[in-house]
């Protein structure tokens, strides 16, 4: 038992060193890397052509179906066709210079929205590389969108991003294959066509806000809270102090004002809504959105990229951040807990099912 209890503040003290040893590292490495390069390019544009992934998948399936004769046959063949492939594109890019002769390119682009539009950084320096490039009129950009929506700021800066995409005459396709809600409504709305699967949630086109008031709970315990402003309507509303009328009025004002500005957003996006029907905060599936036009399509953004991929190059762009120690450490962690988390869950859920 002692020999145990001794191992135990052994480990204890290994691990304490251990965790101060990685927090050391961490505050060096960030330090050092406040004083690198240049901000507006700390990361790594990373791209992917689709639809080598695509035929990949179809000639693993294919192969694995054939008799061990047939499949070398087989990879034989497919051999041949893409060294003829290769050779035919290189030929074509030595005549013209550049890939102008060649097929019309879809970029995909991908945004996976929290309450403040964490992946907005992304998104624009991905949108920035791809206008780079892509061809009015030639080439589409295709924005697989998921997102219930939040802070109304950063959403409209979201949205600002793929206003730049059609503004420069690039067209532009929204994929939803679980939800653009709200604010994620307003940055597929920017799109020429929305797809969406047949569960998607969208819509949500309201505003709203909510807060706790602790100011009776102060009051009883005999604390006060003071608020002083310069201008009338510098605080409507306050967490800790007495709420007036007066304030929750201009507050509620102050909301109607900003849905107005939604709407008026949504509509000159896609004028063939009735937007008095749908801009209630009500959110439709799929199928019903399609019914009132608040989506163009149904289907997967599977189903619509493998069939982009028989007429064009589908080219997947994004730009990835380097994570600091710090970050990579707390993702990690987060991640266990999750873990754990659902697999508790899932072992509560099994026993109460059985």
């Amino acid at each position: 038992m002692e020999f145990l209890t001794e191992y135990g503040l052994f480990l204890a003290k290994v691990a304490t060193f251990v965790v101060a040893g990685i927090i050391l590292v961490s505050a060096v490495v960030s330090a050092a890397q406040k004083d690198k390069g240049d901000p507006e390019f700390d990361g790594e544009l990373r791209i992917r052509k689709l639809n080598d992934s695509y035929r990949k998948l179809k000639d693993n399936i294919e192969a694995r179906l054939m008799s061990d004769q047939a499949r070398k046959v087989y990879e034989k063949a497919r051999k041949k066709e893409r060294k003829a492939e290769k050779k035919a594109a290189k030929g074509k890019s030595g005549e013209t210079g550049a890939d102008e002769a060649g097929r019309p390119r879809v970029f995909v682009l991908d945004f996976d929205g929290d309450i403040k539009a964490s992946d907005t950084d992304q998104l624009r320096r991905a949108v920035s590389a791809v206008l780079g490039v892509a061809e009015p009129g030639r080439d589409e950009v295709v924005v697989r969108l998921e997102s219930g929506g939040g802070l109304v700021h950063a959403y409209g800066l979201a949205a600002a991003q793929l206003d730049r995409i059609r503004n420069k005459g690039v067209r532009l396709t929204a994929c939803v294959d679980k939800v653009a809600a709200s604010g994620g409504y307003m940055m597929a709305c920017v799109a020429d066509r929305i797809v969406a699967s047949p569960f998607a949630v969208v819509g949500s086109i309201g505003v709203v806000a909510q807060l706790p008031n602790f100011h009776r709970f102060l009051k009883k315990n005999d604390v006060d809270f003071e608020v002083l402003t310069a201008g009338e309507h510098k605080r409507t509303l306050t967490i800790f102090g007495e709420n007036t009328d007066k304030g929750r009025q201009k507050f509620l004002e102050d909301l109607e004002e900003t849905h107005g500005l939604f709407k008026e957003y949504v509509a000159e996006r896609r004028p063939q809504l009735d937007i008095a029907k749908v801009s209630n905060g009500d959110i439709w599936f799929g199928k019903r959105a399609l019914e009132v036009q608040l989506v163009d399509e149904l289907k997967t953004s599977d189903e619509y990229l493998i069939e982009a991929s028989e007429r064009a190059d589908v080219v997947s762009v994004t730009f990835q951040r380097k994570r600091t120690l710090p970050e990579k450490l707390g993702l990690a962690v987060g991640a266990a807990l999750e873990h754990t988390v659902w697999r508790l869950l899932s072992v509560f859920r099994n026993q109460n099912i059985q």
